[in-house]
């Protein structure tokens, strides 16, 4: 009997699913599709109904579980799916005996036909105080582990829905971060990512009030096996020194940023209760590169919020060259319940697909200048499956040979296709 987990959204929940995973199967639940879903867009949430039903008519006889953050906030919209047999919270399902119940359960098939509410179990979010530590076998077989050091949100950004379905921020401490990070190096992890939803505010809940850059240079220190260390998303204007620190002095750490600014435009960036303006990003930027000059930068961006003119969405446009951006995720705007920004006035839908599209040609442009700038140039590469690998910037390297998996390479790229390098 098969366990099959279909994954949504962020690293986060990649590294969640394969938690689910480990104490599902420890638990002997077999034969049971679980679907790990995200909330932060419309779209996100229509696509894991639409998972939930397909999986359900590949295998009608297969109960279909519904977890994540689209769980959390809206469990009543899954609840309702005929197609499926429990909504369980993002609390419920990082716990083992969540699992072990459900395969003792002798109704789970059954329970899609019962009360929506009877087939739910979601708690409050907010009264979670700690991060539960997540074992990390499960990424023993992968070149590239993920390690969740915080979860949680205490900023309420208008548009944001997360920190409703994640609930305020947890960190997990310092010697259980190390101890999950040295088992990932000995089971033969060659990169480590340290995942979290606000990952910048790490070890604020803590006693001994740790910063993430402390955190790093505490892994790298007591992980010199360890050969890449590299960072999630990360909200620019929370940066620690000891952060900067190690950007500037320690190759193992990633020369890579993938930055939270979602928009370029100083009003709307107020509207959105963002922490930063304009020229915070611009700057630190500038400052990064000035510490590291090989450094990259990727960006949230959004486009169509509400309000935005013309003139507003140019300026979230041009800020991708002014900030030299690499990668760029663009989203069109997606109002979602219960958020401030849901009441603002909306754009035309029209305006808001247009804007995204122009949002994505301008990211597509800025990446393939990205790849011509590194044909020729030496780069250090950590092989993966099917024969791709990424380089210590992130780029991604297709390579015309077999290349087993895990092994750091030498590397020349002979040209580019799409979104990779093309390497002998």
């Amino acid at each position: 009997m098969t366990l099959e987990v279909v994954t949504f959204g962020c690293r986060l929940n990649i590294v969640e699913s394969e938690a689910i995973r480990t104490q599902a199967e420890a638990a002997g639940l077999g034969n049971v599709a679980i679907v790990n879903s995200c909330a932060v867009t419309t779209e996100a949430m229509r696509q894991a109904r639409q998972a939930v039903r397909r999986l359900k008519r590949e295998q009608p006889d297969r109960p279909v579980i519904v977890t994540g953050c689209g769980a959390q906030v809206e469990s009543g919209v899954f609840a309702a799916m005929p197609e499926t047999a429990r909504v369980l919270g993002n609390a419920e399902k990082m716990r083992a005996e969540t699992w072990i119940s459900l395969a003792r359960s002798n109704s789970l098939a059954s329970d899609a036909e019962v009360n929506p509410e009877d087939k739910t179990t979601v708690s409050d979010i907010m009264r979670e105080t700690t991060l539960q530590t997540l074992s990390p076998n499960a990424f023993a077989a992968h070149t590239r582990a993920f390690v969740q050091v915080q979860n949680g949100c205490d900023h309420r950004c208008t548009f944001c829905v997360i920190p409703y379905g994640r609930g305020n921020s947890r960190s997990l401490g310092v010697a259980a971060v190390l101890g999950q990070c040295r088992k990932l190096v000995e089971n033969g992890a060659r990169e480590i990512v340290l995942t979290g939803v606000d990952l910048t505010s790490y070890g604020r809940d803590l006693p001994e009030l740790p910063t993430l850059g402390e955190l790093v240079q505490t892994i790298l220190r007591a992980l010199p096996a360890l050969p890449r260390l590299r960072l999630s998303s990360i909200d620019a204007v929370e940066v620690d020194d000891a952060l900067r620190q190690a950007i500037a002095t320690e190759p193992r750490l990633m020369p890579h940023l993938h930055l939270s600014l979602q928009a370029g435009d100083d009003l709307i960036l107020k509207r959105m209760k963002r922490r930063h303006c304009r020229e915070d990003a611009v700057r630190f930027c500038a400052e990064m590169r000035a510490l590291r000059p090989d450094i990259v930068f990727g960006a949230d961006l959004i486009a169509g919020f509400p309000t935005e003119d013309e003139a507003m969405f140019a300026r979230s446009l041009s800020l991708i060259d002014e900030c030299g951006l690499s990668y760029v995720h663009a989203f069109p705007y997606s109002a979602r319940p219960g958020t401030p920004a849901a009441r603002m006035p909306q754009l035309p839908g029209e305006i808001v697909s247009d804007r995204a599209a122009r949002l994505r040609a301008a990211a597509q442009a800025a990446h393939a200048r990205h790849l011509q700038a590194r044909i020729g140039r030496p780069l250090s590469v950590l092989t993966e499956r099917g024969n791709t690998g990424r380089a210590e910037d992130f780029t991604l390297l297709r390579f015309a040979r077999d290349v087993a998996a895990g092994e750091i390479v030498e590397a020349c790229a002979t040209g580019a296709s799409g979104n990779a390098l093309l390497a002998a």
